[in-house]
């Protein structure tokens, strides 16, 4: 068995998202309505400025009725932009309705014409994450940049989100790696350990 922490973060990253390509349909749509109940919650009770969410891709749990909620509550919402690699999210003014465009990675983002904003509340996407509130991402680093960043000039919150299948007993970390404030899955919201 391999001591290798990028060797060890790819196994654990492909044996989660097969799990969580195995979920069926009828449950990926509970899932996404449970997570859009229990954040819409969770943001009237944090009352946060600014949300980022993300536009769900490849499995990832559904996140357009919780960003529908939002903004039902009049909740202003942003999505994060890759700007390039190696560098932290930006993150553009963003409603539902409003158009996105196909960017790196097959991912959908507002152009470049909407404004640039900072979130105080941060939907973060995962492969994996552990009771520790550390998560797993897809390799990029953008979001542990993004969190350094934003939370070295004011307090920012960041919850994963997430099928509760996604869980694993320990996500390996390195020092950059930025620890979660909560973690939302269709089971609920819990803060780590």
């Amino acid at each position: 068995m391999t001591t290798d922490p990028a060797a060890l973060k790819a196994a654990l990253r492909a044996e989660t998202l097969a799990r969580r390509a195995a979920i069926p349909p009828d449950e990926r749509a509970r899932a996404a309505e449970a997570v859009a109940e229990i954040g819409a919650e969770l943001v009237g009770r944090l009352r946060p400025r600014r949300v980022s969410v993300f536009v769900a891709i490849r499995g990832e749990i559904g996140t357009a009725p919780l960003m529908a909620r939002l903004h039902a509550m009049g909740v202003p919402l942003c999505l994060p932009v890759i700007a390039r690699k190696d560098a932290p999210l930006v993150f553009r003014a963003w409603a539902p309705g409003e158009p996105l465009e196909t960017r790196r990675f097959g991912l959908l983002e507002p152009g470049d014409a909407a404004e640039e904003v900072e979130p105080d509340l941060l939907f973060a996407p995962l492969a994996a994450f552990d009771a520790r509130g550390f998560r797993l991402g897809y390799g990029g680093g953008f979001y542990d940049r993004s969190l350094e960043k934003l939370r070295a000039s004011r307090p920012t919150i960041a919850v994963g989100l997430a099928f509760a299948a996604q869980e694993v007993e320990r996500v390996p970390t390195d020092a950059y790696d930025q620890r979660l404030d909560g973690l939302l899955t269709e089971r609920g919201h819990t803060a780590p350990i």
